[in-house]
């Protein structure tokens, strides 16, 4: 076992990552340490690196704080007891996984009643890396996967650039849909094309959504859409105003409106014009919007006379995370996956990583801890 390993540490808004050398840890009885293969910059990650999302928990800057979540990796060394996923399919050194980036407690009250993405505790375990146990997000060589974190191996023919994303950007979005009630014949609406939209076609789809309509302002994100069988999309230029675009939902429905909307861009804006979009009884799916303390004007009526739902979503149920990978394994020849992750850096090149991703130019940023 490696004695130390790197952890590229985040030190304040816009500032460099500073690469950070930390003893390896052994895993305690119940835990998993992780080699990880792969780590991707997620949209929440860049709103963190903006200074748009505080993760500093009272530490000023410089801080030494460990972000980055969306990851894959295999098997370093199991605890003891530790012998299967998840799933009830042997571990073993060297297997390659996916995780949950979460840990519910499994106290409170929402644990206590099997619905874990609802856990108050769920990010406890994620201190400064000069702590123990060090590897506590993914950015980084290692990563420690706690007691009561579910894992599942990766099938064979999943590649990691396909089960990168697995257990965030597609696993959350089944979640939201799941909860959501999304299905055959429903008309979807997903804001924003970033990695989460893009994921959220292919599962609408197989969902046996009858249309599916995507919204984002850049032009190539709209065309991987499509070729993931977005149904229409909707490029901000062409729509510039939220009546605009509003009204193109009520065209493309019949003047109905969409049974959900999925609102994945991260813009508060974008939210009273997505409860707009829906028809009678419709869902609003929050799930981009985590930035604390941003505001935006909403008319209540609008729940209250169309019958409207809205539901704020954050992580997701084990069984998510295996759908994920059981979507990958069974429909990689249907749609792009490969095409999500854009481009691919070295941990050391985090920061070009990060300053690409913000640029708009690079459909989702993949870190490769292990690479020169």
């Amino acid at each position: 076992m490696t004695a130390t390993g790197q952890v590229a540490a985040f030190t304040g808004v816009r500032k460099p990552f500073a690469l950070r050398e930390f003893p390896v840890p052994a895993p305690a009885a119940g835990a998993v340490l992780v080699k990880v293969r792969m780590a991707n910059v997620c949209g929440s990650d860049l709103h963190i690196w903006r200074g748009e999302y505080d993760v500093s928990r009272g530490h000023t800057e410089p801080f030494c704080l460990s972000i980055g979540h969306e990851m894959a990796g295999e098997v370093a060394e199991l605890g003891e007891g530790v012998t299967h996923d998840s799933a009830g399919q042997p571990l073993a050194v060297g297997d390659r996984i996916v995780y949950q980036y979460f840990c519910p407690c499994g106290r409170c009250r929402s644990c206590l009643r099997r619905s874990t993405p609802r856990c108050s505790e769920a990010l406890r375990n994620r201190y400064p890396p000069d702590e123990y146990p060090h590897f506590n997000a993914a950015y980084g060589q290692y990563y420690y996967l706690n007691p009561g974190q579910a894992v599942f191996k990766v099938p064979a023919n999943v590649s990691d650039d396909l089960a990168g994303p697995a257990n965030c950007a597609l696993a959350q979005v089944i979640e939201a849909f799941r909860r959501g009630h999304v299905g055959l014949g429903d008309h979807v609406v997903i804001q924003g094309a970033g990695g989460l939209g893009i994921n959220a076609v292919a599962v609408a789809r197989e969902m046996g959504v009858a249309q599916i309509l995507i919204i984002d302002g850049i032009e190539s994100r709209l065309e991987l859409a499509h070729a993931f069988g977005a149904d229409e999309t909707m490029l901000l230029a062409d729509y510039p105003h939220p009546d605009d675009r509003v009204r193109r939902v009520r065209e493309l429905t019949d003047g109905w409106g969409a049974d959900a909307v999925l609102e994945v861009s991260g813009l508060p804006a974008v939210v009273p014009e997505g409860l707009d979009m829906l028809a009678q009884g419709g869902t609003y799916l929050e799930v981009g919007n985590i930035n604390q303390g941003k505001r935006v004007e909403i008319d209540p009526s609008v729940l209250v006379h169309g019958g409207k739902s809205l539901l704020g979503i954050m992580w997701y149920d084990p069984d998510c995370l295996k759908a994920a990978l059981d979507l990958l394994s069974t429909k990689a020849d249907v749609y792009p996956f490969e095409q999500i992750l854009s481009h691919h850096y070295p941990l050391k090149d985090i920061d070009q990583a990060f300053a690409d991703q913000d640029s708009g130019n690079v459909q989702r940023a993949a870190l490769l801890p292990w690479a020169d």
